[in-house]
C-alpha cells in the first residue's frame, strides 16, 4: 500500500491529496455516501484515483495522522478540538456576524468575517463539525470485510411475507434510532421508517450505535410526515405509555404480535408506531392507528427507552411469528432446544446406572459402610434415587465409574502397604 505520507500534502492549511485541491475530508465524505456497492469498484468515480491510494487515505485520516502532522481538515470535529471550540458560544466566537438564514436572526460577535448557517438546529447539529476520522474507519472496514448487507442479517420467511414496519416518529437523539435497529435486526424486522428526524439524516451516529446492524439504518426510509410513512399499510398499532380517551381496542405486545402475524401472512402490510423520547405519541397520532398497544410496566414508573420498547414489541413478535431460535446459528453452531443439553452425549440407559450402583454397593460393602445390615436396602433406594435425578449421560456414568475404581484400588494399595 502506498504511504500516507507519498499522497497527502498541505494546502490552505488543510490535508489534500496530491496534485490536486482535494481536500481529505471531501474525498472521505463522497466514498462514505457512495455506499457499499461504490466501494467495491476498482476506482472511485468521483475522484479516479486507484483502491491502494483510497486505503493509504482513509488510514491517514482514521488513525487521526493528520493530528501528528498539524495538519487537520477543516470541517472536522478535530479541528474544532484542537482550536480549543468547546461549545456553541466559542464557535460564534470565531466571527464578527453570524446569519441565520431560515431565521434572519443576525448575532454579532467578536471574531472576523460573516458566516451564513441555515437554521438554528443546523448549528446546535453541526457546530463542533463532522467526525471524518470515524467515517474513515467505517469505510475502511467495508472496503477490506465487506458491508453486511440487510439479506444477510434478516432472514425472510419461507413465503416470502414481509414484516411489519418500524415507524419512529420525530426522534430527538440519533443513538435511540440506532440502538432501534439493533433490537429489530435481534427480531428480524427490517423496515425503519423514520418520520422527521430532529437531526441530519442518515445519521453516522445511529449508524456506529446500530453496530452489526447498519445495513437496517442504510436502508430506513425517511418520511416528512406520519401520513406518509402509513399510506400503503393495511393496518396500523400505536405504542404508548399513557391512558387515551380513545375507543380503541387495547392490546398488549403479546396481543398485538399475534394479530400482525396473523395479518402479515395474509399478506396484509402492518406496521407499528413509536413515538418521541419526551413526549411519546400525540393522541392526534395514536388516533390514526388501529389499535393501541400498552406495555405491562411497573405503574409508578412507566417510562420505556425508545430502543427498549421495539425490543419488547420485536420479541413478542418472533415468538408468535415463530422464526427464532435460541441463540445465534452459525456453521459451527447448530440449533438448541429447551431442556438439557446432551450435546455429543446421550442419556445413560437404566443398564448402564445399575451397573455405577452395584459397583457402588460393592466398594461400599468392602469397606463397611452398610452398617447396620438391615438398613442397606433403605441407602441403595436413596442412592438410586439421587443418581436417577442427577439425568446423567453415558459419559458421566462412565466417569463415576472411575471415580470408583480409583478410590477402591488407591484404598487397597495404601492397605497393602501397611499390612
Amino acid at each position: 500500500m502506498l504511504q500516507s505520507r507519498q499522497i497527502i500534502f498541505a494546502s490552505n492549511g488543510q490535508p489534500v491529496l496530491k496534485d490536486t485541491d482535494i481536500s481529505v475530508a471531501e474525498i472521505v465524505r463522497e466514498v462514505h455516501e457512495d455506499g457499499p456497492d461504490a466501494l467495491q469498484k476498482g476506482e472511485v468515480i468521483a475522484f479516479k484515483f486507484k483502491r491502494d491510494q483510497l486505503l493509504s487515505l482513509l488510514v491517514y485520516c482514521a488513525e487521526q495522522r493528520c493530528v501528528e502532522a498539524e495538519l487537520v481538515c477543516n470541517g472536522c470535529s478535530l479541528h474544532s478540538h484542537y482550536a480549543g471550540i468547546r461549545s456553541v458560544d466559542d464557535w460564534i466566537k470565531q466571527y464578527k456576524r453570524v446569519i441565520i438564514n431560515k431565521s434572519g436572526l443576525i448575532i454579532d460577535s467578536i471574531g472576523d468575517g460573516t458566516k451564513y448557517v441555515a437554521s438554528l438546529d443546523w448549528l446546535h447539529n453541526n457546530w463542533m463539525g463532522e467526525d471524518y476520522w470515524f467515517w474513515a474507519r467505517r469505510v475502511l472496514r467495508k472496503l477490506r470485510y465487506g458491508a453486511r448487507q440487510v439479506d444477510n442479517l434478516i432472514r425472510k420467511d419461507i413465503d416470502g411475507n414481509e414484516t411489519p414496519a418500524i415507524i419512529v416518529v420525530e426522534p430527538q437523539i440519533p443513538e435511540n434510532v440506532g440502538m432501534v435497529a439493533r433490537a429489530m435486526g435481534n427480531f428480524g424486522l427490517d423496515d425503519l421508517r423514520v418520520v422527521k428526524p430532529r437531526y441530519k439524516w442518515p445519521s453516522e451516529k445511529a449508524r456506529a450505535v446500530a453496530s452489526g446492524a447498519a445495513s437496517i439504518i442504510d436502508n430506513a426510509k425517511l418520511y416528512s410526515n406520519l401520513s406518509s410513512s402509513t399510506s400503503e399499510l393495511n393496518w396500523v398499532v400505536a405504542t404508548t405509555a399513557r391512558q387515551r380517551d380513545l375507543r380503541k381496542t387495547i392490546m398488549t405486545p403479546q396481543e398485538a404480535a399475534y394479530n400482525l402475524s396473523v395479518r402479515v401472512s395474509r399478506k396484509e402490510k402492518c406496521g407499528i408506531l413509536f413515538g418521541r423520547e419526551r413526549s411519546g405519541l400525540e393522541t392526534d397520532e395514536v388516533a390514526r392507528a388501529d389499535a393501541i398497544v400498552v406495555i405491562p410496566v411497573n405503574s409508578l414508573f412507566a417510562s420505556l427507552n425508545l430502543a427498549q420498547s421495539v425490543l419488547l414489541i420485536g420479541y413478542e413478535w418472533i415468538k408468535a411469528h415463530g422464526t427464532g431460535t435460541l441463540g445465534r446459528i452459525t456453521t459451527h453452531e447448530r440449533p438448541v432446544e429447551t431442556g438439557m443439553n446432551f450435546g455429543s452425549s446421550r442419556p445413560a440407559t437404566k443398564s448402564e446406572l445399575s451397573g455405577l450402583v452395584e459397583h457402588l454397593e460393592s466398594e461400599l460393602n468392602k469397606n463397611g459402610f452398610f452398617n447396620p445390615p438391615h438398613r442397606r436396602r433403605v441407602v441403595l433406594r436413596n442412592i438410586w434415587t439421587m443418581l436417577s435425578r442427577m439425568n446423567a449421560t453415558d459419559q458421566e456414568i462412565r466417569t463415576m465409574r472411575g471415580i470408583v475404581a480409583t478410590l477402591a484400588r488407591n484404598e487397597r494399595s495404601i492397605e497393602t502397604k501397611q499390612g
